[in-house]
């Protein structure tokens, strides 16, 4: 082998083999070729050449690299023979890529499934059996369209969930020939092109075992794109700070929305899946839908359920949290909160036109430092006990538009000329309490992580339904002590605290003397609520129990028409995170006719100006005494006790109050405990 040298510069290389020359020449632009270069490949007596950089790449990688047999090559490893031309290709760089002729696509047919389910919506397929060895099963699978039930059989369940949808369709669809199959069973007379049956068979999809409402198997996401073919989600907002977000996403399927909110986008797309089921077709994934065992349904319901339909529910927490929205612009500072309740108001169920009756805000009570001798302040400002206060606010508002004949259609109540009160309520309203949480006390007294339905391991535990206070001055809840329930007006001021019934509790109250409260019992019959929509924790079992099962069998003898109230339970889908913050010491109010919101301060029960509120017992007492003197039908005219005797001269109202307590003492779950009696000992202004 000749040895190769070439000069790049003032400097020089030797070298024995081509590539290591190649390699060199890399770092440089110009190189000359000495008249001995290569000589053993046949270049001798050539003329020197000029190579740039990338042409001399080129032919010294061509040239150099020759595609050899083993047989060609001898002991030293260099070809016996003398190169011959060859022909190279080019680069891969220098050939233009060619570009992809992208085809059209051509549309897939639909599968029968598919076709099915956009003549039938809703269609729940059901594994019936499963025969066969295990390498080779056999699975059977049924559909009912129209009440007729329809099998297929395959070797996998989607071969089988296919051909039971292709003999349902073989019943009803005519073919291009002219043929038509005879159904397996006459389903009237039905027009398959029009979209009438999708309407009717809306509320025939929900998932019924034993006559009883299910929850689907599957997610509602899944569930929702078997059911439909044009679903399409889309996240419209993102609210809060950053390790606080609220996503909230919206479903459109057939041209129509449906929102769902959550601290992450897969549960807002859950939360508008849900909402999207409930709507169109009628399937619920509410904790209340299959009742717990140990939850006794109601004797006097018809429908046998407790369930409030979850369109409905959703349509109140939305109501809502829109008006308080809407009436808290202006004061965002007053717009932190805990809780949040309402009260949306209805007539014969039609939700299309609900109002919201009151709106409020707070969790916490006041300070026994600030109690009142004249009712000037709130004793408790809690979120829900507040907007029953202010529904009491409407009550009396709307008996004032009775004093007048001109007004007097306007007004929800009627005159009663067949019983023993004055007034009554019109026929088919009804009263919606939402709270965005359980309330507080025996129906938050679980955890929300534990699964303890079913057969209840300790059913004498002493903690279940006990009666509990809340603490003053802050957040929570303790058990009542076996007292004779009496708080002194010395001792309060001394520094003993000043107790205050649970929400729980209370709520348990208003299902048996109504939340009309004891001065408007005079006037009117008995108020219930006719549902309770929570925001998030809600237990059925546990609910159940504080609102009223807790003493269904031992309540007796309530004056008619007092009775045991059992409100319809729900969830609403979008259901609110756990709020970590600190609870404000201020809470809002505002109903139904206030140009603006109110501002309490919680500890002082007064306004933040130092005002008395709009919704205290001194308030109330006063339009009390305004409807005795104008309202028609009144026999007693004139208020000559103070505010304590004036309630507790309401006989029926005191009975069944009375009767409340000792059911509350006779099934061991403690004594009700009464504020210091001076706090109504006050009287009206000649």
């Amino acid at each position: 082998m000749y040895p190769v040298y070439y000069r790049a510069g003032r400097g020089g290389y030797k070298s024995s083999y081509p590539h290591q020359a190649m390699r060199v020449a890399r770092s440089s632009t110009v190189f000359y070729q000495r008249q001995n270069f290569y000589a053993h490949k046949g270049f001798v007596n050539k003329k020197p050449k000029v190579f740039t950089k990338r042409r001399f790449m080129f032919t010294a990688f061509q040239r150099y690299n020759p595609v050899t047999t083993p047989s060609e090559i001898n002991m030293n490893g260099y070809n016996r023979k003398a190169p011959q031309k060859r022909r190279y290709d080019m680069p891969k760089y220098a050939v233009p890529p060619k570009k992809k002729t992208t085809k059209e696509r051509i549309p897939q047919p639909k599968n029968t499934v598919a076709m099915l389910n956009e003549l039938r919506h809703g269609l729940i397929y059901k594994l019936e059996s499963q025969t066969g060895p295990v390498h080779a099963p056999l699975f059977t699978i049924s559909v009912e369209v129209d009440g007729q039930k329809y099998m297929g059989q395959g070797r996998s369940k989607k071969v089988a969930r296919i051909e039971a949808a292709a003999t349902a369709l073989r019943s009803f669809i005519q073919f291009k020939d002219g043929a038509v199959l005879s159904p397996l069973k006459p389903s009237g007379n039905l027009d398959f092109t029009s979209d009438e049956h999708l309407e009717n068979d809306v509320s025939k999809s929900a998932i019924t075992v034993d006559g009883q409402k299910k929850v689907p198997d599957k997610g509602p996401v899944m569930l929702l794109y078997e059911l439909f073919n044009d679903v399409n989600f889309e996240c419209i907002n993102i609210d809060g700070a950053q390790n606080n977000c609220r996503f909230k996403m919206t479903v459109t399927i057939n041209e129509k929305k449906f929102d769902g909110t959550g601290p992450s986008k897969k549960l807002a797309k859950n939360a508008a899946a849900k909402a999207a089921l409930a709507s169109l077709c009628n399937i619920s994934y509410s904790p209340m839908v299959v009742p717990q065992k140990n939850v006794p349904l109601p004797i006097d319901d018809k429908s046998s359920s407790m369930e409030l339909p979850q369109i409905h529910a959703d349509t109140i927490g939305r109501l809502v949290l829109e008006k308080f929205m809407e009436v808290i612009k202006g004061q965002e500072a007053y717009s932190r909160r805990k809780v949040l309740a309402g009260i949306v108001m209805t007539e014969n169920m039609n939700f299309c036109e609900a109002k919201v009756i009151s709106v409020s805000t707070g969790t916490k009570c006041v300070s026994g430092e600030h109690m009142s001798v004249n009712g000037a302040v709130l004793n408790d400002s809690h979120a829900e006990i507040v907007s029953r206060r202010c529904l009491l606010k409407y009550l009396y508002a709307q008996l004032d538009l009775q004093c007048n004949q001109a007004t007097a259609y306007q007004s929800i109540f009627v005159r009663n000329t067949d019983g023993q009160y004055p007034y009554k309520l019109k026929s088919g309203v009804h009263f919606h309490l939402y709270i965005n949480t359980a309330p507080c006390g025996d129906a938050r007294i679980f955890s929300p992580h534990e699964n303890d339905t079913g057969v209840d391991k300790h059913p004498n535990r002493k903690a279940r339904g006990q009666l509990r206070t809340k603490i003053e001055s802050g957040e929570g809840t303790i058990p009542v002590k076996s007292s004779d329930g009496i708080q002194t007006w010395d001792g309060v001021l001394q520094g003993q605290r000043l107790l205050t019934m649970s929400c729980s509790d209370k709520i348990a109250r208003w299902n048996i003397v109504g939340i009309q409260g004891s001065l408007l019992s005079s006037i009117i019959e008995p108020v219930y609520l006719h549902s309770i929509v929570l925001g998030s924790l809600l237990h059925p079992e546990h609910m159940y129990r504080a609102v009223c099962g807790r003493i269904e069998k031992s309540i007796q003898g309530l004056p008619p028409p007092y009775h045991l109230n059992k409100p319809r339970l729900a969830l609403v889908t979008s259901a609110e995170p756990r709020n970590q913050a600190k609870a404000p010491n201020f809470g809002i109010n505002w109903t139904i006719g206030d140009t603006e919101l109110e501002v309490v301060n919680s500890l002082t029960g007064r306004t933040i100006g130092g005002q008395v509120s709009r919704i205290t017992k001194q308030a109330f007492f006063v339009k009390y005494g305004f409807l005795m003197k104008n309202l028609p039908g009144i026999l007693v005219r004139k208020v000559t006790t103070d505010y304590g005797q004036t309630k507790a001269n309401v006989k029926d109202y005191q009975t069944a109050k009375l009767e409340l307590f000792s059911a509350f003492k006779r099934e061991d779950l403690g004594s009700w405990l009464k504020k210091p009696i001076e706090q109504d000992e006050f009287g009206l202004n000649e």
